[in-house]
């Protein structure tokens, strides 16, 4: 696969390089330069919200750092998570004086690392987590715990980082995240895979007349591969499985995120959130706050998710709040 890059090892540092100077409200910090935060550093007397993950997934992780979303954000390089270092050191500068929410998806290097940061920090700030766990296919109802976080934590950014700006306590502000989580569902499939800068190889195979429902970001194995079937019927078996697992609670208000692994065009997005909206409405859902676009992607795989978030009247409110990063602004 062909990419636009230099040497392979400066690849993440470059790409932050780039994103920083292409948007000021932006800077990087850090030793090793693999923290993002906000411009004007952090709010006094903020709850701040931090989160981090592995390069690769733009806007995901670094792309939603701004007003009303994360203060900081540590970054580690292509599918690996960040180090300790860089976790403490997004921790410190999302600091404010009341706390800060750590709140990133549920893969082990990500955990630990995090975890040792929050040790490490202890009595010197407050902390608290919440783990996105959106992705069913990965795990059964009955496991949700072990789900992994896909492109459903963006709702748990936006919510969370609208109650932090109302000036809600630390505890208030993770409840806020940890409904979100609670009551948003995502499910992907993928047409074809990507590449790691410099590696030798795709992560995965699928020929090219196959699909493979359920298939995680990094290419981790889904539901079933079978042969390329219509948008439709894709867009049908997606919100079915979604809908199967909605929450006992859930009222009839639904927000929709129909999301571009990263070659997948807007095209080829809007023909599936034209069939799920129609789905939904069948189903009796009223939809509120729709997205469509690249909010989590993976490299070049080809391919799309479809997230659920199940609202109540405060989870609208706060979805509804203004917002404003590189890659999303609400109000």
């Amino acid at each position: 696969m062909k990419k636009l890059m230099n040497d392979p090892s400066n690849f993440v540092d470059e790409m932050l390089e780039g994103l920083v100077a292409a948007n000021p409200s932006l800077k990087r910090d850090g030793a090793a330069g693999r923290v993002i935060r906000r411009a004007e550093g952090a709010r006094s007397g903020k709850v701040g919200v931090v989160s981090g993950g592995g390069s690769g997934h733009l806007p995901l992780f670094t792309g939603y750092v701004g007003a009303g979303l994360l203060d900081t954000c540590s970054i580690g390089n292509v599918f690996e998570g960040p180090n300790v270092e860089s976790c403490m050191e997004a921790i410190k500068l999302a600091d404010g004086g009341r706390g800060v929410l750590r709140l990133y998806g549920n893969y082990g290097g990500d955990r630990m690392n995090f975890d040792m940061a929050g040790e490490m920090l202890e009595g010197e700030i407050e902390t608290t987590t919440v783990l996105g766990t959106d992705d069913i296919a990965s795990a059964g109802p009955d496991e949700a715990g072990k789900r992994r976080g896909v492109a459903g934590i963006i709702y748990a950014y936006k919510t969370a980082g609208a109650k932090a700006e109302e000036g809600a306590d630390l505890a208030a502000v993770t409840a806020t995240a940890a409904k979100a989580v609670e009551r948003t569902r995502t499910i992907g499939v993928a047409l074809s895979p990507c590449q790691v800068p410099g590696a030798a190889k795709p992560t995965f195979t699928i020929a090219d007349d196959e699909i493979e429902m359920g298939m995680g970001i990094h290419g981790e194995p889904g539901i079933w591969r079978a042969k390329l079937k219509t948008a439709d019927a894709i867009a049908d078996e997606m919100i079915e499985r979604l809908l199967a697992e909605k929450p006992a609670d859930a009222g009839n208000r639904v927000s929709i995120l129909v999301n571009s692994l990263g070659a997948t065009p807007l095209e080829e997005l809007f023909i599936l959130y034209r069939r799920a909206a129609k789905r939904l409405s069948e189903a009796g859902f009223t939809i509120v706050q729709p997205l469509v676009g690249p909010y989590v992607t993976s490299m070049e795989m080809a391919g799309a998710s479809i997230s659920l978030c199940f609202v109540d009247e405060e989870l609208e409110r706060l979805l509804a709040a203004p917002a404003s990063c590189p890659f999303w602004r609400v109000g």
